[in-house]
């Protein structure tokens, strides 16, 4: 069997029982369940929401997205091997340490499969949540240009690359994009400040002005307990995006919970603490990808400059990159997965055949 065959690529075939359309993100996809399906999981796994909750089925995917497009390699690889299951296992991992720890709940209800995750429906917040506690990446590159504003935080003169802030820093950008909002350019992930949400608060899906103090203490708490938590293992916990959304609870009250995924190597920068005593960068997240990209291509303002996105997806459509940078890749997402969770990523033959059998025969979700 090769590599190729052990990489789930596309998710959004399944045959789940829904009656509305799949929705297919860069790396997942989602199957909305049919309200009696949703219904019957909730009253037979006694899940702890309203008995009227939609209920999803969000499968994960092998694919690899960088600079908004979704690249693949040679030999018909169309994703990284063992990625999805890494992401996923980092995640439970960190959503169970939040759990006991007292934070806010997920959206996650139950897994399933490695790949897998059924959730409950979320309206969710139009924030990028983002933490940083490095000046790296597009706040360096900022700097670097004389900005000193950053989301309305003034940062001080003289800072270094790769060096720690003062203090964690919270710098949200829109999530999608947002109309009608003075001062917010209608585009996908423009920096905001505090105050374009306070005065806008109903605009990104608040539902109070004090659920904005909410978020940004959920954002601190998770932040805290992943960096703690990492530099046990000498890792560093740079910077990362969390996101937002209400739930139901059981008796139909709004709640704010954490969604999506938290303190993966997709959201997140995570650097080797012993590396970078000594004065180098070694990334155990994305960013090394993003790095390896913008050296392989002669022109990297293709990926960098957002007016030439016409050019970028044609780099990503008409190029296969080395099947040993898809390893290589591999390698960091698994390696830094088991560092977190002591526990063996274990690749599967056939891992849509995989999800398909268990839907079927321990939830009932496959005709």
């Amino acid at each position: 069997m090769s590599l190729a065959d052990q990489v789930l690529a596309v998710n959004n075939d399944l045959p789940i029982r829904t009656d509305a359309p799949v929705h297919s993100g860069k790396v997942r996809s989602v199957y909305w369940l049919t309200a009696s399906d949703s219904r019957r999981l909730i009253e037979e796994k006694s899940y702890d929401v309203a008995a009227d909750t939609p209920l999803a089925i969000m499968v994960i995917s092998d694919r690899i997205s960088a600079f908004d497009c979704v690249w693949r390699g040679e030999g018909g690889m169309k994703g990284v091997p063992g990625k999805g299951a890494a992401l996923n296992a980092i995640s439970n991992h960190w959503f169970k340490l939040f759990k006991e720890q007292g934070l806010a709940d997920s959206h996650i209800l139950d897994i399933p499969h490695p790949f897998v995750w059924i959730v409950q429906k979320a309206k969710p917040v139009m924030i990028e949540a983002i933490c940083r506690q490095y000046i790296t990446g597009s706040m360096w590159r900022s700097y670097t240009k004389g900005e000193r504003e950053f989301c309305g935080i003034e940062l001080a003169e003289g800072l270094e690359k790769d060096s720690k802030l003062s203090e964690l820093l919270q710098t949200p950008s829109t999530k999608g994009i947002l109309e009608g909002i003075p001062g917010v350019p209608a585009v996908d992930d423009v920096n905001i400040t505090r105050k374009n949400i306070e005065d806008n608060f109903t605009a990104f899906n608040f539902k109070s002005l004090d659920d904005i103090t909410l978020y940004e203490k959920f954002l601190t708490e998770g932040f805290d307990v992943i960096s703690d938590a990492l530099a046990k293992l000498d890792q560093i916990f740079v910077d990362t995006k969390f996101e937002f959304g209400y739930v139901k609870d059981r008796d139909g009250n709004d709640k704010l919970i954490y969604m999506d995924e938290v303190g993966t190597p997709d959201s997140s920068r995570i650097w080797d603490g012993e590396e970078y005593r000594a004065g180098k960068v070694v990334e155990n997240s994305k960013e090394g990808f993003r790095q390896l990209l913008l050296n392989h291509f002669p022109d990297a303002d293709i990926l960098l400059n957002k007016d030439r996105m016409p050019e970028r997806e044609a780099l990503a459509r008409d190029n296969e990159l080395p099947a040993s940078v898809l390893m290589a890749v591999s390698e960091t997402y698994t390696a830094i997965a088991e560092k977190i969770t002591g526990e063996k990523i274990v690749l599967s033959e056939n891992p849509k055949q995989e999800v398909i059998n268990i839907l079927r025969d321990e939830y009932q979700l496959v005709d």
